[in-house]
């Protein structure tokens, strides 16, 4: 009797460490899940990363990339005048002046260029959702997103039983949040840096021995901002199911759907290319690096 109670203790002890975690989780991290996944210009409202891009070509990012500039006209009037001692195929001069005449304007205007960019996947990833709100009346996000989970699977996270299927199903969806949470952090702060990198991404375009690091920029910015409609397009579908508690059918399409928003990363590098923001792949990465 006396091992029976032991046991109990802990199991109790376990399910309220577990149910105090969960509840910490819901509460606190879930609302800022949905600013760091639908990203629009508001990321570049930052005093401090204004100045670090540069407000004018005087400053920051944009006097470095409009130095290195002159630097290209340079290294092409020194190639120009060495092609004619060596004989060697160059580029045309005049397609080479038009050409850098278009990416120093686009560079020097890049700032506003990468807000309606961003602007334009905000706008189609709130179409989507704003469907699914017009259609279910909910608000597609993943607060909302939290509180059907925990509806539908029915976890009074104050009494959860981790040892329980309910329980289990629980504890998995939850830490896979987390791990969601990890992972669009990492991909926030990745489209920052891309942004920041534009002014001389731009510029590389226009020599043609250098065009291919703007073409690797802009797929690896347009896959991570692409993610953010490939998650609205998810989230629109688990809405849509009719889920029911006692339904073990809905719970698991539960894990599916979650899984496949830790996983769209992954799905739009297959289609698209792109960098990685998976947490897992990229810290084996660096394992194997530091091997």
């Amino acid at each position: 009797m006396e091992e029976t109670n032991i046991t109990q203790i802990i199991i109790d002890t376990i399910n309220t460490i577990l149910g105090n975690l969960f509840s910490s989780i819901d509460n606190n991290l879930y609302s800022l899940l949905d600013d760091i996944t639908f990203v629009s210009s508001d990321i570049l409202n930052d005093k401090n990363f204004e100045n670090i891009f540069g407000t004018s070509t005087t400053n920051g990012i944009l006097l470095i990339a409009n130095s290195l500039l002159l630097g290209i006209i340079l290294y092409f009037a020194i190639k120009y005048l060495l092609s004619h001692f060596t004989y060697s195929q160059i580029e045309n001069p005049h397609s080479f002046l038009i050409k850098l005449v278009i990416c120093g304007i686009c560079m020097n205007f890049s700032y506003f260029l990468l807000s309606q960019f961003l602007d334009l996947f905000s706008n189609i990833s709130l179409a989507i959702r704003s469907l699914g709100e017009d259609l279910f009346n909910k608000n597609i996000c993943f607060s909302e997103l939290i509180l059907n989970i925990n509806t539908n699977i029915s976890v009074d996270t104050s009494s959860i039983d981790i040892f329980s299927l309910d329980g289990l199903i629980k504890g998995l969806i939850s830490f896979s949040l987390l791990n969601l949470v990890f992972s669009y952090s990492l991909r926030y702060v990745l489209i920052k840096v891309f942004v920041l990198i534009a002014p001389f991404a731009i510029l590389s375009n226009s020599l043609s021995s250098t065009s291919w690091f703007f073409k690797s920029w802009f797929r690896n910015l347009f896959s991570l901002l692409f993610i953010q409609i490939i998650v609205s397009i998810i989230l629109l579908i688990l809405f849509s199911i009719d889920y029911s508690s006692s339904n073990l059918f809905s719970k698991f399409i539960y894990i599916g759907g979650i899984y496949a928003l830790i996983k769209s990363n992954s799905f739009v590098r297959e289609f698209l290319g792109g960098v990685s923001t998976e947490i897992s792949q990229n810290v084996g990465n660096f394992s194997k690096f530091l091997k």
